[in-house]
C-alpha cells in the first residue's frame, strides 16, 4: 500500500476507536512517567540537570493526548505541540487537556511525514507507538530528526517481534476471516473476540492473551489497536538499529537498561559472560533478546550528536556540584521511597540526612561537611538517579 493509503487506513482506525482510551479527568493525571519529565529524562541521558527548562516539546503521534497531558503537567515551563493523523483522536486530546488545565499546548492535524510544516525546532520529541504504524518508518524518523534541536533528546517506543509473535498470528487469522471486510474495524474486533472465546483454553494464543493483555483488551479500543491494526512493523535488535542509524542521531540508551544486562540471565555461568565480553554492544543486545524473547517493545532515547555527558569520576568536580532530588522519586521525606522507575529504595540514615540537605544551594562538599555519608555514597545516590547534579 502507498503511504497515503496506509495513512488513510490508520486514520480510519483511530477515528473509529480513538486511542489510548484513558478517561478524561478534571485534574492533572495521577502518577508520572519519568521519560516525559525533561529533568529526569535529561539526567538519565547525560548524568546532569539540563541548563534550561523553558523548552519546546513535540508529541509526535499524540493520539487522544494521554502523553501530551503528562508532558504539559510534568514540564511547567515547556511549550508543547501535539500532532496526529486522526481528527477524532485529536478532538479527545483537546478536550482532555482542556479539562485538566494543560493549557500550554497546541494541536495540529498532521502526519509525521509532514512535520517540517511546524515552525522551529524541539528540545524533546516524544514518539511513542507511532513509527511502527508507518509504511515507511525510516522516512518518519528522518523527518522527526530534522526537527530535533542541537543537544535535544528523542524518546521512541516501537514494537518488538519476539514478544509479539502470538499477536502477529492472531492479526493474520482475523485478516483471513475478514476477507473483503478487512478495514471494517468493528467487524474485525467482533471476529477477534469470537475467536478468543471459541479456541480451546490451552491454546497458546489464548494463554498468551490471558497472561499479558486480557485486562487492557477488555476495552475495544485496545483490542482493535492490538489485533486489527492495518499497518504494523515489528523489530528485532538488528532491524531496530538499522532504523536508528538511518535517523542520523546518536543512540543514548534503552530506558530500561537493567533488562539489557547479561548478568541478569547468566549469573550462574561467568565463563559465558566472559565469552560475551568480546561482542559489540549491538551483538550483546541481540544475544540478550534471543535468550529472553519476551521483548514486546523497545523504548529508548536518541540525541543529536554530540550529546555531552557529565563525568563525575573526578572527586573535585563531584564535590563542587549542586545536588537536588530527582523530581520523579515518590515518598520522600521517608527512608523508604520509590525511585523514578517505581522501584523501592531503603535509605540509610546518612543517605536520608544528605537528601534532606539538598536545597539547590549547597554543594555536595558543603553537605558532606555535616553528613557522614562519604563521596561514594553520593555516587551511589547518583547512580540510582535519586539525585540530579548541576555542575559548578
Amino acid at each position: 500500500m502507498s503511504d497515503q493509503t496506509v495513512s488513510a487506513a490508520v486514520a480510519k482506525l483511530y477515528n473509529t476507536y480513538p486511542f489510548p482510551p484513558e478517561p478524561l479527568l478534571d485534574e492533572p493525571p495521577p502518577g508520572y512517567n519519568w521519560r516525559w519529565n525533561w529533568l529526569a529524562a535529561y539526567n538519565f541521558c547525560t548524568g546532569q540537570k539540563p541548563q534550561k527548562q523553558d523548552i519546546r516539546i513535540l508529541d509526535a503521534g499524540c493520539g487522544t493526548g494521554v502523553s501530551t497531558e503528562y508532558l504539559v503537567h510534568l514540564n511547567p515551563q515547556a511549550q508543547v505541540v501535539g500532532i496526529d493523523l486522526s481528527a477524532g483522536a485529536l478532538d479527545v486530546a483537546k478536550e482532555r487537556c482542556k479539562r485538566s488545565g494543560a493549557n500550554r499546548v497546541e494541536f495540529h492535524h498532521l502526519s509525521l511525514y509532514d512535520v517540517e510544516q511546524l515552525p522551529g525546532e524541539f528540545d524533546l520529541i516524544n514518539c511513542v507507538g507511532v513509527l511502527h504504524h508507518l509504511s515507511d518508518p525510516i522516512r518518519g524518523i528522518q523527518a522527526l530528526a530534522k526537527k530535533l534541536a542541537p543537544g535535544g533528546l528523542m524518546h521512541i517506543f516501537v514494537y518488538g517481534e519476539l514478544g509479539r509473535w502470538e499477536i502477529q498470528l492472531m492479526q493474520k487469522a482475523i485478516a483471513l476471516l475478514q476477507g473483503d471486510k478487512r478495514g471494517d474495524y468493528r467487524d474485525g474486533v467482533q471476529v477477534g473476540r469470537q475467536l478468543f472465546s471459541s479456541l480451546p483454553e490451552n491454546n497458546r494464543i489464548v494463554k498468551y492473551e490471558k497472561q499479558r493483555w486480557a485486562l487492557e483488551n477488555q476495552r475495544d479500543e485496545c483490542f482493535a489497536d492490538m489485533y486489527v491494526h492495518p499497518q504494523e512493523i515489528d523489530y528485532n535488535i538488528d532491524t531496530l538499529f538499522e532504523l536508528i542509524d538511518a535517523s542520523g542521531l546518536e543512540f543514548i540508551n534503552f530506558s530500561n537498561p537493567g533488562f539489557w544486562q547479561l548478568q541478569r540471565l547468566l549469573s550462574k555461568a561467568p565463563e559465558l559472560i566472559e565469552r560475551a565480553q568480546g561482542l559489540s554492544d549491538r551483538s550483546l543486545y541481540r544475544l540478550i533478546e534471543l535468550l529472553d524473547p519476551e521483548v514486546t517493545h523497545y523504548e529508548f532515547f536518541l540525541g543529536r550528536p554530540t550529546i555531552v555527558k557529565a563525568d563525575w569520576s573526578v572527586d573535585d568536580a563531584l564535590l563542587a556540584a549542586i545536588p537536588e532530588l530527582n523530581p520523579c522519586i515518590d515518598g520522600f521525606p521517608s527512608k523508604c521511597i520509590f525511585n523514578y522507575d517505581y522501584q523501592i529504595i531503603n535509605l540509610s540514615d546518612s543517605e536520608f540526612e544528605f537528601l534532606q540537605k539538598c536545597d539547590r544551594k549547597a554543594t555536595v562538599g558543603e553537605i558532606l561537611g555535616s553528613v557522614e555519608l562519604g563521596i561514594e555514597g553520593v555516587r551511589s545516590l547518583l547512580e540510582q538517579q535519586v539525585i540530579l547534579l548541576t555542575p559548578r
